[in-house]
């Protein structure tokens, strides 16, 4: 278990989901991960939930924007870097190969939002922190431990982030002739880059992918199953080259169209 009391400039500090249903989200997630949760209002009405372990928030379950919605686009999980100031960051955007998509802008007093997206796609959060600085919790079961970039420009991608953030980066050389880079802040590997696997057909398209930790994946994914999720990746099929290290790996659909990944922790 790792406890957080804060994040250095390019950590992946938080994820938080946009759904078109919270209250089932919040079921099919307690399920899952064994989560509890607090409601609170939104400014048009509706509620979100902040989601925790114990004591120490995790995530947050939200409704999708009103233009998500009305599109009927499934839910999707989000990712945000820490950064030191949103708007500095929100202005380099303009002298990189990726764009603007919203913010910055201040919520209350928690901390300033942006997003932004890489060449290649994939929106991306950033996020300064001000009453909340992101996830009281990683690597555990439970907890965001890892996030990775499939995009069909990864070289670009990686540019990208090493000249916004700084990172370093660590290449690991692919069976098929490709290349999985991971990002990289004071020598701790913090996300990952890849190609989108050409195999991948229908269950995983360009974008953020989160993986979140348990201790029984073949357990977690029963559960998800009969929460009404559907298995994407099955533990046998998505395993890494190197499972004894990695652990093992199953990516689920929720009943609301949220993909994600279970990692054994």
């Amino acid at each position: 278990m790792t406890m957080r009391t804060g994040f250095a400039e390019g950590e992946l500090c938080w994820t938080d989901l946009q759904t078109s249903d919270v209250e089932a989200a919040k079921a099919f997630y307690a399920e899952v991960f064994g989560w509890r949760y607090e409601d609170l209002p939104t400014p048009d009405g509706r509620s979100y939930a902040k989601a925790f372990l114990g004591d120490d928030l995790v995530s947050v379950i939200a409704p999708q924007t009103p233009g998500r919605e009305s599109a009927g686009q499934p839910g999707c999980w989000n990712v945000y870097f820490a950064t030191d100031d949103a708007r500095d960051l929100a202005a380099e955007l303009a002298h990189s190969s990726g764009h603007l998509e919203f913010g910055p802008e201040a919520v209350g007093d928690t901390g300033v939002m942006v997003f932004f997206a890489p060449p290649g796609g994939g929106t991306t959060g950033a996020w300064q922190a001000g009453s909340h600085f992101g996830a009281a919790r990683s690597q555990e079961t439970g907890a965001l431990v890892w996030a990775e970039l499939l995009t069909p420009e990864p070289q670009a991608a990686v540019g990208f982030f090493q000249q916004l953030f700084g990172h370093e980066v660590t290449e690991y050389p692919q069976d098929d002739g490709g290349t999985y880079t991971t990002l990289m802040v004071d020598g701790t590997e913090v996300a990952g880059i890849a190609r989108v696997p050409g195999d991948a057909q229908d269950t995983l398209q360009p974008g953020w992918q989160v993986y979140f930790g348990v201790s029984d994946v073949a357990e977690a994914v029963k559960a998800a199953v009969a929460a009404g999720g559907v298995v994407l990746v099955a533990p046998d099929e998505g395993e890494p080259e190197d499972a004894e290290e990695a652990g093992t790996i199953a990516t689920l659909r929720d009943p609301q169209g949220g993909v994600f990944s279970v990692l054994e922790v």
